[in-house]
């Protein structure tokens, strides 16, 4: 099986290796926080903080991280998306 590296320069080869890395550890941080937290997802969280079932602290901390984790594995995917678009597209 070749690998998706074999067809890429090695400067963007190491971009990707980057963006899949950082796309992977931002989902397996953001799932053991809200893990910690005892959510499933960060709407969960918060409602369980309004609803008083969670101590604002360190819970809102939790919903905090576990939004800027989901919004930074949001944009290394779509980064990702852009380069593999950018080096198909040649």
């Amino acid at each position: 099986m070749n690998s998706i590296y074999d067809a890429l320069s090695p400067d963007t080869a190491a971009e990707v290796q980057q963006l899949a890395r950082l796309i992977y550890e931002t989902r397996e941080n953001r799932r053991a926080v809200l893990a910690a937290a005892g959510a499933s997802d960060p709407a969960q969280l918060i409602e369980r903080i309004a609803a008083g079932e969670l101590a604002e602290h360190p819970a809102y901390e939790h919903y905090l991280a576990a939004r800027i984790l989901a919004d930074t594995h949001q944009a290394a995917r779509q980064a990702m998306a852009q380069r593999l678009q950018e080096v198909n597209g040649r």
